[in-house]
């Protein structure tokens, strides 16, 4: 989860390209709620998953409160994308390659930018 809040707080303070425009000066709210960018604000097919359908519970609320504080982790380095493979390797580029692999937490996947990302 750590992992996870790392990337939106790496992408809210992104100096360029895409999400430093989503980001307009540090909007969390706005890089959040980003459309298609992450699962747990769909609401299609049912999502049993998704923020409407879940009570958060302490953990939740101090993760988020480290994150706004300023706090990332290393183990993510600049990461500004993560997806499951739903397998034991992870593809070397974000799908359009505008972002390389980093490292592995858990099941997820994370990648660094390219100079490619910066033109988005």
């Amino acid at each position: 989860m750590r992992a996870v809040a790392s990337v939106i707080m790496n992408r809210v303070n992104a100096p360029n390209g895409e999400f430093a425009r989503v980001s307009n000066g540090g909007d969390v709210r706005a890089i959040i709620t980003q459309p298609g960018q992450f699962t747990c604000l769909s609401t299609a097919n049912n999502n049993k998953q998704n923020i409407y359908n879940m009570n958060p519970t302490d953990i939740h609320y101090d993760i988020a409160d480290w994150a706004l504080a300023g706090n990332t982790t290393s183990s993510v380095g600049n990461s500004l994308f993560f997806f499951n493979p739903y397998s034991e390797q992870c593809p070397n580029y974000f799908p359009t390659k505008i972002g390389i692999i980093y490292n592995k937490v858990g099941k997820h996947c994370f990648y660094a930018p390219t100079a490619a990302y910066k033109d988005t």
